[in-house]
């Protein structure tokens, strides 16, 4: 049932699904049905799309899915999908650029590497949104995003866009903490002049390099867990021989122990059981708390 609140929303022009199944809409392929799910048009539509949401009803945030586990239970409240659909790209004076939050990583690494600007290249192999990538703050081969960022635009509960400067955040590894319930829909990076050539070329060896590393056959969503201090998470798992290791569908990585792969028949439940039994094994042979990287959220399957 929509909860939605008494706000007119007769002209909301976005894309509005109802019980809509997230294994569609997850790295992962398993996730049970969302409440509502929506597709905003654009940033104004999007903005009237929360000033009609009950601020009561939960509200969740995708991209590509690919730093989340939907739990086989569903979502209550609504999802907005920014995928595919708030990927604006602008090129502005002085090696600057705004790129909106559905645009995948990606996308903007190639973007940039055509039009001669160096300093995104890093982003080539992160599978998610630049808002996925802000929220965490996506990192890879050293480098960060908000390495990059001159300023973000966000959005809150109300429908209220705002413009942030970066000082407004505290960015640190693989976190990033500001204003509350409100969320990024667009940036400003702040990049270098560089060569198309040299930089479409160093794109093409980080995915050679990505595909030989990491089981990109397989459905996953990345890295399960942060790197603790001084030490890496894929180091601790295999040295407790967990690769090939399954709970049901879901197997720990060959390739890369600190991926977690579908193997095609695997639910959500599997994966969070495998995630928990990692992080019990680690804390019990290493005494190290694995930090997880990717969310779980929804609610878990009445038997």
């Amino acid at each position: 049932m929509l909860t939605m609140n008494s706000k007119p929303r007769e002209n909301l022009r976005g894309e509005l699904r109802l019980q809509e199944p997230m294994s569609a809409h997850t790295s992962w392929r398993v996730g049970g049905a969302a409440v509502q799910f929506y597709r905003p048009a654009d940033i104004d539509d999007l903005a009237q799309f929360l000033n009609a949401l009950d601020e009561r009803q939960a509200l969740h945030w995708v991209g590509l899915g690919s730093n989340m586990l939907v739990r086989d239970g569903g979502l209550p409240g609504a999802v907005i999908c920014t995928s595919g659909v708030l990927k604006g790209l602008q090129f502005l004076e002085h090696e600057r650029v705004r790129v909106e939050a559905g645009l995948a990583m990606p996308q903007l690494a190639r973007q940039c590497a055509r039009q001669g600007l160096r300093g995104t290249e890093f982003l080539c192999g992160i599978p998610g949104t630049i808002g996925g990538g802000l929220a965490m703050n996506a990192g890879a081969l050293g480098g960060e995003i908000w390495d990059r960022v001159e300023s973000v635009e966000t959005v809150d509960r109300q429908g209220q866009l705002h413009q942030r400067a970066r000082k407004e955040f505290e960015v640190a590894y693989r976190k990033v903490v500001g204003p509350l319930d409100e969320w990024f829909v667009a940036a400003t990076l702040q990049l270098a002049p560089g060569d198309s050539v040299e930089s479409l070329q160093q794109i093409k060896t980080h995915l050679a390099r990505r595909s030989a590393t990491q089981p990109t056959q397989w459905p996953n969503a990345g890295s399960v867990f942060r790197n603790p201090p001084n030490d890496y998470a894929a180091r601790l798992i295999e040295s407790l021989g967990l690769k090939n290791h399954c709970v049901g569908g879901a197997c720990v990585s060959e390739k890369h122990a600190n991926f977690i792969i579908n193997t095609g028949s695997a639910c959500a439940a599997d994966i969070e059981a495998l995630i928990e039994y990692i992080e019990q094994q680690v804390k019990a042979e290493h005494g190290i708390e694995l930090v997880r990287e990717i969310k779980i959220i929804g609610d878990k399957r009445v038997a």
